[in-house]
């Protein structure tokens, strides 16, 4: 019986030996689920007539990469969008003047300082932030004025100013924006209505 089971053994190695196929166990568990995929956010519709070609707004400053600024027709607003980084604004005349913005936020350093700019990135919610210069001013400037109801639309971001309700810019990736105007902020984007003028 034991010649029997050695030789059965010894088979059975010289087949799987010779198979090809080569087993290595590294004591870790397989699982056989499947992550669920992230869906991407259900993003507002755009009318084509509202929209303003992004070509009319990019500026190289200083030979950088190119970067897409514009005013609001107030002359208050400075707005830029900086591919794959963020979109926002700051105040044209330095103080962020806007009803509810908190009186201080984290800078870069971790230091409490007065906010300078409203924010949305790529990922997370919309903020107040304090922004280097030039931030979203164009220098030299000016940028070119985005008019009422018209939506620029460039690298995952959208940005639009609205007569009503202030300037308004979305993250296409994550589906989060904001909307601003000096009465006020709320986290949330508001598309030009399509019977705008």
């Amino acid at each position: 019986m034991r010649v029997i089971t050695a030789l059965s053994a010894a088979t059975v190695f010289a087949v799987s030996g010779c198979s090809g196929e080569r087993v290595v166990n590294t004591g870790e568990f397989v699982s056989t689920e499947t992550q669920a995929t992230a869906s991407a956010p259900e993003l507002p519709p755009v009318d084509n007539a509202h929209m303003v070609d992004a070509f009319n707004y990019v500026a190289r400053p200083n030979g950088d990469l190119a970067a897409y600024y514009f005013t609001t027709p107030s002359g208050r607003w400075q707005c830029a969008i900086l591919p794959r980084d963020k979109a926002g604004c700051q105040s044209a005349g330095g103080a962020l003047a806007i009803a509810g913005a908190p009186d201080s936020v984290p800078d870069a350093t971790g230091n409490d300082a007065a906010p300078n700019a409203v924010v949305v990135e790529p990922e997370g919610d919309p903020h107040f932030a304090v922004l280097n210069q030039p931030g979203f001013t164009l220098l030299p400037g000016p940028a070119k004025i985005l008019p009422f109801n018209r939506t620029l639309i460039v690298a995952r971001f959208r940005c639009n100013v609205q007569e009503d309700t202030g300037v308004s810019c979305l993250s296409e990736e994550s589906g989060k924006g904001f909307t601003f105007s000096a009465d006020g902020f709320t986290a949330q984007y508001s598309e030009v209505p399509v019977d705008a003028p």
